[in-house]
């Protein structure tokens, strides 16, 4: 009888520290340390934040040009790793990359499971429309009876334009191409985006007109994100973006694309 209460002895025990090892996050300086490599996840279809240019496939925007500021503090080169907004929480909580770089919208739902460094850029809701739409003039015009309104599954216009909306017809599309596709089809009257976003339609969407707000909607701030629970790489990233902050480098970056009106403070 004895032998086997201390063999389950031993079990309980190997049980106890192998959940606390499962539970422990890793330590990421150390890791960073040993393999001279930041993995940073980026979703490269965001427009002046994290860009893949699809001819020459290199990417570019303030969040790349951060994530590269950031790889040299930590004496480490960069390895972007293609995320979505979708995949965020996954593949930041599985270990699929060490932080999350492309203006990520600090919203409760996200905070739940991830942790964020200070704002780098706070950003309203504006709307996309067709140049020949005549339902949609104004701001005022969106939340009426037979609007039809689009938005990214996933993204944090999901959850705003949900609890916002009274009357307009609100559609949730997998990607931000369908979105685009079902304004541009007619189906749909607009889509909601954040200023980032807005640059790109502008910019290369003949088709586009943007529908701006008459006062503030929703200012969402946006930050880096990464797991919870490892305290001492968290507060050396919050170092490094406190730095940037100080010095210029963020705004520099910022400037570079068109978003210094969104910098956060």
């Amino acid at each position: 009888m004895y032998p086997r209460i201390i063999a389950l002895g031993w079990v309980l025990l190997f049980l106890l520290e192998a959940s606390q090892a499962w539970a422990s996050p890793p330590d990421r300086l150390k890791q960073i340390e040993a393999s001279k490599t930041l993995r940073v996840c980026v979703w490269p279809d965001y427009y002046g934040i994290s860009f893949r240019n699809p001819k020459t496939q290199q990417l570019s925007g303030i969040d790349i040009d951060n994530a590269r500021e950031l790889a040299k503090e930590l004496r480490a080169e960069v390895k972007f790793v293609d995320s979505s907004f979708a995949k965020l929480v996954d593949d930041v909580t599985t270990d699929k990359c060490d932080i999350a770089m492309f203006a990520v919208g600090i919203t409760p739902q996200r905070q739940e499971k991830l942790r964020f460094t200070q704002p780098t850029l706070v950003s309203d809701i504006f709307a996309i429309t067709t140049q020949t739409n005549r339902r949609i003039q104004q701001w005022s015009d969106l939340d009426k009876p037979g609007t039809v309104l689009v938005v990214a599954k996933g993204t944090l216009h999901e959850s705003v334009m949900k609890a916002k909306l009274k009357a307009a017809e609100l559609r949730v599309v997998d990607t931000p191409a369908a979105r685009e596709q079902e304004v541009q089809s007619g189906r749909a009257d607009a889509f909601m985006t954040d200023f980032p976003f807005s640059r790109r339609m502008l910019d290369h969407a003949d088709w586009a007109r943007l529908i701006t707000p008459t006062e503030t909607y929703h200012l969402t701030p946006y930050a880096w994100a990464m797991q919870p629970g490892d305290d001492a790489f968290h507060a050396r990233v919050e170092q490094v973006l406190a730095a940037m902050k100080r010095d210029g480098r963020l705004l520099a970056n910022a400037k570079r694309y068109g978003l210094e009106p969104i910098v956060a403070k």
